[in-house]
């Protein structure tokens, strides 16, 4: 036993000690990338456009096609190839908040700070009603409110405690953070929540609410003090506030301090009216929607891709700037960076580089799931897998950003343990510029699950949260402003770098086991 226990070890040290050798980091790329990517970084540049100029980039809206117009054009300029978009859908219809003002007529006037959901409906002008909390949490609750809201503004939530923040709400990862998740076991797979009664009350609720015709209906936020307004996607009466033809009651979320000011004055039982102005245009009619795709061709292995992309889509408050402006800049920048690096070193990648940039991710992966779909596999209503098609076979992996403005500091292996030794001989040369750590971690919320469940290695970049969830993610406040110049410029050049080492590998990266190949668990019990 002990000699078979050696020879194992000796085996596991000989493999450790090829894969090494093969995933050596190449320093003249390396060298040539970091020049081009924090010396002469043209990420800010590309993320003003993206904001600035043409966010927000709500999917299906005009400022999305105008957005998409600008980056084929850009990348075709930089000289990628096969540039092109890709149609999936149907989508919906399209959304554009024209205008918008919202006010309290009495007992007291103040401008009040609020924001429309999506695919909210315009006003017939300008129109005025009185607020009504509606304090129920069960249908025979609703019954005294039968007949009295048609027109008028509803609050839905209660108040809000608003306490001074005394720490600061943006912060990066320590050495503590980043050492908890080095640890981190092997991930377990996602569960489901089962909501019960309380999903069934709130779609009573909806019900009632479109049955009586307010004015509007109203929420705040659980975060978010000082102005800041998080606001997402309005609920529709049937189906999605998106789909064609669909009925929309107008939906507002306000600020914390307004909200609560109003409902103080309600429960004091001093009538609250308020006034309210809001046009909107809806669009794209064919209800169908675009990803961008562009390629840098390969050479010896030219049929085997690596691709690499973010969601260009966004939310309607601010101009989507770390959600995901951030991920879009760094991944075309991480585009020019190979670009400019192939010129100076000459080293071609062996395998074809694809940029993907999906729509329609802040609605449920959409985009990049469409793509998986026509691509890669077949798949049942539920999303598994019927079917691989051959092209899953061809791509190495998929690499993804998406958690804001912050800088890499490792990458999620999503529970692929034969990917860590490759991962940290190219991690490694980045250890000066503080990204260094490996976890088993699982992370969600974004595109590269859509190629992880249909068996391609896809990676989402550990990255500093900065003030992402308490500040920026799906907020008015998410602007260019709010973006890191150096963390851009840090990002898109390792990226650019794991890119260009996947594509010269002997051998794609290795997959972890299908689900039909997966070896059963060992009973339970004593040894």
């Amino acid at each position: 036993m002990k000699n078979l226990r050696y020879c194992l070890l000796l085996l596991g040290a000989v493999l450790a000690l090829n894969l090494s050798a093969q995933d050596k980091a190449d320093e003249t790329l390396n060298k040539a990338i970091r020049k081009h990517g924090l010396e002469q970084s043209q990420a800010m540049d590309i993320a003003g456009w993206l904001t600035d100029v043409h966010g927000p980039r709500l999917t299906g809206s005009p400022q999305l096609d105008r957005a998409t117009e600008w980056v084929v054009a850009t990348l075709k300029s930089w000289g990628m190839e096969n540039v092109h978009t890709e149609e999936w859908g149907p989508f919906g219809r399209g959304w554009e908040l024209k205008r918008f003002h919202l006010d309290c007529d009495a007992p007291v006037p103040f401008p009040v700070i609020a924001y429309p959901k999506a695919w909210s409906p315009s006003t017939k002008g300008r129109i005025t009603g009185e607020v009504v909390y509606l304090e129920a949490g069960t249908e025979e609750e609703l019954a005294p409110y039968k007949g009295r809201l048609k027109g008028k503004f509803i609050l839905l939530d209660t108040i809000r405690d608003v306490t001074p923040e005394f720490d600061a709400q943006a912060r990066r990862y320590n050495a503590e953070d980043l050492l908890k998740m080095a640890n981190a076991p092997m991930p377990t797979p996602f569960g489901f929540r089962n909501w019960g009664s309380g999903q069934r009350f709130s779609t009573r609720l909806w019900e009632f609410l479109y049955d009586e015709q307010p004015a509007a209906v109203i929420d705040r936020n659980f975060k978010g003090e000082l102005g800041t307004v998080f606001a997402t996607g309005a609920r529709a009466r049937k189906g999605a506030a998106r789909d064609k033809d669909a009925e929309v009651l107008p939906q507002l979320t306000m600020s914390a301090e307004h909200y609560n000011r109003i409902f103080r004055l309600v429960r004091k039982g001093i009538t609250v009216k308020l006034g309210m102005e809001m046009t909107v245009e809806y669009s794209n009619p064919s209800g169908m929607s675009r990803n961008i795709i562009a390629e840098i061709p390969g050479t010896d292995l030219k049929d085997e891709v690596v691709i690499f992309g973010a969601h260009i889509d966004s939310w309607h408050c601010g101009t989507g700037a770390t959600d995901n402006a951030a991920g879009s800049t760094a991944m075309m920048e991480a585009a020019r960076i190979l670009l400019e690096t192939i010129k100076e070193t000459g080293v071609r990648p062996r395998r074809t580089l694809r940029l993907a940039l999906w729509t329609g991710e802040e609605q449920g992966l959409l985009g990049s799931r469409a793509y998986v779909r026509d691509h890669f596999a077949d798949l049942d209503s539920m999303g598994s897998v019927v079917r691989y098609k051959p092209a899953q076979e061809k791509v190495s992996a998929y690499y993804n950003l998406d958690n804001g403005t912050g800088k890499i500091r490792g990458i999620y292996l999503q529970g692929n343990p034969a990917v860590q030794s490759i991962f940290r001989a190219w991690l490694d040369p980045f250890k000066d510029l503080e990204a260094n750590t490996i976890t088993l971690s699982n992370t969600g919320g974004t595109d590269h699950q859509s190629f992880d469940r249909v068996g391609i290695p896809g990676f989402q970049f550990i990255q500093d949260p900065v003030a992402y969830s308490t500040r920026t993610h799906h907020s008015n406040m998410d602007n260019l402003d709010h973006l890191i110049e150096d963390d851009l410029k840090q990002a898109a050049t390792i990226i650019a770098s794991f890119v260009m080492h996947t594509a010269q590998r002997k051998d794609m990266l290795p997959r972890k086991p299908r689900e039909e190949e997966t070896p059963a668990r060992a009973p339970s019990g004593g040894r």
